[in-house]
């Protein structure tokens, strides 16, 4: 395995830690529960990362029966046009994504550790289908045909640095209690009037990156 598909996969990962609904529900929950916040968070956090390793996995399984056969019959040259192809549509397509504002990071009904289970199944199988960093680290692994042995822990660790945000803000607010209250606050209002730009953004680098793995940069 080499160098450039851990830098590849790790660019990724370090996109998907910004993701709106993790970032989001960490500092609603910080900010409105008033007792046993580690509890609900980590259970948030530990959901959320669970869901898109064992969706990893089914993929990474799936893909590779899917794919063998057709890999036998394209070039190498066909395959890394392909990848160039479709790099290119994503890296142009995110300078026309229109510009609106989005609802905010979705909110519990009640803060009960089944309730931050609920919500973390929740808020992955509706953004699975948007995970575009993590789609495009699964094609990447796919395509270099690693082993089991090998693919399995760089998927664990994509999904552990996709929550490393929560968990930090988690951290500093059980150390700082007293001063994070403005700063939660901020980062709340930062994620409630955001707008498309940040889907463009993760566009912009993934189809860049697949540009880079397809060689044509």
């Amino acid at each position: 395995m080499s160098n450039e598909i851990l830098l590849l996969v790790g660019a990724l990962a370090l996109l998907d830690m910004f993701s709106p609904s993790i970032i989001g529900v960490t500092v609603y929950l910080l900010l409105v529960a008033k007792k046993h916040q580690l509890r609900l968070v980590l259970t948030y956090l530990i959901t959320v990362a669970l869901f898109y390793f064992s969706t990893g996995i089914f993929l990474m399984l799936g893909l590779d029966v899917i794919f063998d056969p057709i890999a036998n019959l394209l070039s190498s040259y066909s395959a890394r046009l392909t990848m160039t192809f479709v790099g290119g549509i994503l890296f142009i397509g995110s300078w026309l994504v229109p510009k609106k504002k989005t609802t905010g990071a979705p909110r519990p009904k009640t803060l009960h550790v089944s309730a931050m289970i609920a919500l973390g199944f929740t808020t992955s199988i509706l953004e699975v289908a948007t995970a575009l960093p993590y789609f495009a680290a699964i094609g990447i692994l796919t395509s270099h045909h690693l082993s089991f042995y090998e693919w399995l822990p760089i998927l664990a660790g994509y999904n552990l640095m996709m929550i490393t945000p929560g968990i930090i803000l988690l951290c500093f607010h059980l150390l700082f209690r007293r001063y994070m209250h403005q700063p939660l606050r901020k980062i709340q209002s930062l994620f409630e009037q955001s707008t498309s730009s940040a889907l463009s953004w993760i566009m912009f680098f993934v189809g860049l990156i697949l540009l880079i793995n397809g060689g044509m940069i």
